[in-house]
């Protein structure tokens, strides 16, 4: 029996990357220049007629709704990797809205990427540079959305901050998150957007996320590096 050393255990890690599939959540990496620059996993487009999602358990894209009605995603739409929307997510909201009784969602943090450029599938990571984000709520939950640019991306690329998105852009994401949800002619909208924010407040929200991210899997990840440091044969 023999100890395995940090070198043998970044073998052990990169030979298991390269023989089963990372999950998008947990085994891809936020970047080294987050939150200025972040790898994003993009679930779906603006072709796609279905929401889909990944599988919390098993990190493959799943079904999760048909579109009823005529409102398409109008940009790249996923998660950021190694974020968790909890406590520290959830405090942040309620410190800019005033609101009380608000939690996190549970869920990775959610990105919307520009680009001129048509992608035609999900299910694929990229490298996007935040610029805003809308601070939204669902029912009791903060639900932020990142509107970010897709790297040097020809137009929306030079685009430093939120405010240098043109308007119409800004209202199509509004209303599409504002009504997606929605069933036509319903009294009570289920979604609120309370502000949309600019590139630093963005990066607070992300940095939160982080956070909430090592607060919630922080253990899962050490009790993993833990069980390569045992002896082995």
């Amino acid at each position: 029996m023999k100890k395995l050393n940090d070198q043998s255990i970044d073998r052990i890690a990169l030979m298991m990357g390269q023989l089963f599939k990372p999950h998008p959540w947990h085994g891809i990496s936020i970047g080294k220049d987050a939150p200025e620059i972040l790898t994003v996993f993009i679930e779906i487009v603006q072709t796609d007629t279905v929401k889909y999602e990944i599988d919390k358990v098993t990190g493959y894209l799943k079904v999760d709704r048909p579109q009823r009605y005529s409102n398409i995603i109008p940009s790249m739409y996923g998660l950021i990797p190694q974020t968790y929307c909890g406590r520290k997510t959830a405090d942040y909201c309620m410190e800019k809205t005033g609101k009380k009784g608000i939690k996190g969602d549970s869920d990775p943090l959610d990105i919307c990427v520009l680009t001129e450029k048509t992608i035609s599938h999900g299910d694929l990571i990229l490298e996007a540079i935040p610029i805003g984000g809308f601070r939204m709520l669902d029912g009791n939950e903060a639900d932020d959305k990142i509107i970010a640019v897709l790297k040097d991306d020809a137009i929306y690329g030079k685009f430093a901050d939120i405010d240098k998105v043109p308007e119409t852009v800004i209202d199509r994401l509004q209303h599409y998150f504002l009504t997606y949800k929605e069933i036509p002619g319903s009294a009570t909208p289920k979604c609120e957007i309370t502000h949309i924010y600019n590139k630093a407040e963005a990066h607070e929200v992300i940095r939160r996320a982080q956070e909430d991210y090592l607060n919630r899997f922080g253990q899962i990840a050490k009790k993993l590096t833990d069980l390569l440091k045992e002896q082995v044969e």
